[in-house]
């Protein structure tokens, strides 16, 4: 907070000026815009890039954004053109209205500064260009502007949430939150709207989960099962404690027959032999083995001595499409330590649990949801927009991903209100499958393997509820120089990284591995341990500002990407998506989860032979 507190009149004389400030600078912003680009006047009228009225409402919203808002901001004075009135009216109303002030002010200068961003002067050819040289500015103005003004972005992720609530891949919750966001998609008028099906391995139902600490004390544990594991018998088991460290998980394989009618407690030791990704793809291994030794349950999953407190539990899956038919439970950070207390000092410690989930008897089907926006000039080249659908179920996945899929709807009626329409089709899909090994963006992959030529790569939002602060390009070191560009084009909301790194916890990590730029916008959100795969994964961790500036700026990040003269990106082959895969060290990882194609272990070997 700014030191010293701030008097009545101070403030309002502060809102004032910056009022007066704003609107200065609005005015002269868009004289200079038109001076240096003439083209400017030309494509904010041009009927070539706007897109089909979808519900014939286009003259009502228009005249709703272009008078009324600058009569009331402005008196009797005349409207100026359509993007003025918009990004003023945003101004205006942002400084007006207290809570909103600073997230929409920002965002509107941030549009205001895709006109003023830098000079319009030519740069090389082979040099990359931003938005300033690009052509792109105008439209993305316009975008802004419908973006922040009338966002409902939180208006669907209340729906989602409240209305809907957990979607567990393939649950009937799940299946609803499809036919919801489909609905969405055709109401605010994409094309193209459909499902997408593919099947899951196994479904699985979450049931009860009690726990007892018997001994050295007597108590409840808080305890909550892991995804896609099995059950105690049905009157509970009980069993000695003993530990086991991940950190030296391979080791442990080899010693499962002391784990005969015990309970394990998996803990976190000294250092990894291994990037943690890859020990937990071998800890499947060391589930199998423990439960073919007669061990009763395992504690430890996601949580375990990584856990973050609040007296929360955690679930998740332990593997890539993997289920385990023993029981194995996620306790809190606190009953977790606790329990590893007890086993260093030498105590005996005895717990007893009682857990009851359900299986399908084979596959089940989800669905992907798709809809399009399609390209004016070269509608064959495809931009994926996407975030996942499905959630995990301790509550109703708010921040994990009901933000990101908020946000790909919310983003996707922003371009579509602007009247604009890119150059190529920008695709918005909403995935399921992603808390169970990224199923649903593995399949969109499959099923469009014959297009992958033609597509441009993957935009993706997950992960929690924060500012976006870097772009993670999925290894696309060659596209960092002209993403910083555009990057420094946003510096009026805040100053957001660009780096080639590969995420892959999310839906990019498919369209790395297929050489595309899997584009991870990472966000500044420090409360997500908390809320992630956690009962405090609710709608009350959300900021609806915040939320709503992270769609606006996925809707950005998207046209400017689909609109850009030249293509922004094609596949890399085989070898050098590899070498890329190796550098970023994600072969470790994907080799230990089966994910290392025949095709990836040729080219392997091939970069490895002898020059």
């Amino acid at each position: 907070m700014e030191e010293g507190m701030k008097s009545q009149d101070g403030l309002a004389g502060s809102l004032g000026r910056r009022r007066r400030r704003v609107k200065r600078w609005l005015k002269e912003g868009f004289a200079i815009c038109n001076e240096r680009n003439p083209e400017f006047a030309k494509k904010k009228g041009s009927e070539t890039q706007r897109h089909p009225d979808p519900v014939g409402v286009d003259a009502v919203r228009r005249e709703r954004r272009e008078k009324l808002p600058v009569e009331r901001a402005q008196g009797n004075r005349k409207a100026g053109s359509a993007s003025e009135s918009v990004i003023e009216f945003v101004c205006v109303k942002a400084l007006r209205r207290k809570r909103m002030r600073r997230v929409l002010a920002g965002t509107a200068l941030a549009a205001l500064g895709f006109c003023l961003g830098g000079a319009w002067t030519a740069r090389a050819d082979n040099r990359p260009k931003g938005p300033d040289e690009d052509g792109t500015k105008p439209a993305l103005v316009k975008i802004a502007g419908e973006g922040m003004m009338d966002s409902h972005a939180f208006q669907y992720l209340t729906e989602l949430s409240d209305d809907i609530g957990a979607r567990v891949t393939a649950s009937p919750s799940e299946r609803k939150a499809e036919d919801w966001g489909a609905a969405k998609m055709k109401v605010m008028g994409l094309e193209n709207v459909h499902k997408e099906k593919y099947q899951l391995w196994r479904g699985w139902t979450r049931g009860t989960a009690q726990g007892e600490l018997l001994e050295p004390i007597r108590r409840q544990l808080h305890v909550d099962a892991m995804g896609w594991t099995g059950s105690t018998p049905a009157g509970g088991a009980e069993g000695e404690v003993v530990a086991a460290n991940l950190f030296d998980i391979e080791e442990e394989i080899k010693h499962t027959s002391r784990l005969s009618g015990k309970i394990v407690l998996v803990v976190m030791k000294g250092a990894p032999k291994r990037d943690v990704d890859s020990l937990f793809a071998i800890f499947g291994d060391f589930l199998k083995a423990a439960s073919k030794a007669g061990a009763v349950a395992v504690i430890g999953g996601q949580g375990g001595s990584k856990a973050v407190g609040m007296n929360l539990t955690h679930t998740g899956i332990l593997g890539f499409d993997a289920d385990f038919a023993i029981s194995v439970l996620s306790l809190t950070a606190e009953d977790q330590g606790q329990l590893e207390r007890y086993v260093e000092s030498g105590k005996r410690v005895r717990v007893r649990f009682k857990v009851q989930n359900t299986f399908s008897n084979g596959p089940v089907e989800s669905a992907n949801v798709v809809g399009e926006i399609r390209g004016r000039q070269n509608p064959e080249q495809v931009l994926v927009v996407g975030a996942h659908l499905d959630s995990w179920d301790l509550s109703e996945g708010a921040t994990d991903n009901g933000t990101g899929s908020a946000s790909v709807l919310a983003s996707a009626e922003a371009i579509v209100r602007s009247g604009m329409r890119p150059r190529r089709t920008i695709r918005f899909v909403l995935f399921t499958g992603e808390e169970q090994g990224l199923d649903g963006s593995f399949a969109y992959l499959k099923q469009h393997q014959s297009e992958m030529t033609n597509h441009l790569g993957n935009l993706v939002l997950d992960n929690g509820q924060g500012p976006v602060r870097e772009f993670q390009l999925g290894g696309r070191d060659d596209l960092v120089a002209s993403f910083q560009l555009f990057a420094q084009s946003l510096s009026s909301i805040r100053n957001i990284a660009v780096t080639d790194k590969v995420e892959s916890g999310t839906d990019t990590l498919p369209f790395s591995m297929a050489g595309l730029p899997g584009i991870n916008m990472d966000q500044d959100s420090p409360e997500y341990k908390f809320t992630h795969h956690s009962s405090a994964d609710a709608l009350e961790a959300v900021n609806p500002d915040v939320l709503a500036q992270n769609a606006t700026l996925m809707a950005l990040t998207a046209y400017w990407i689909a609109d850009r003269p030249e293509r922004f990106a094609s596949p890399w082959p085989v070898e050098k998506t590899v070498k890329m895969l190796r550098a970023q060290h994600q072969d470790e990882m994907l080799k230990a989860f089966g994910l290392w194609s025949k095709e990836f272990a040729e080219a392997e070997k091939k970069e490895e032979a002898p020059k």
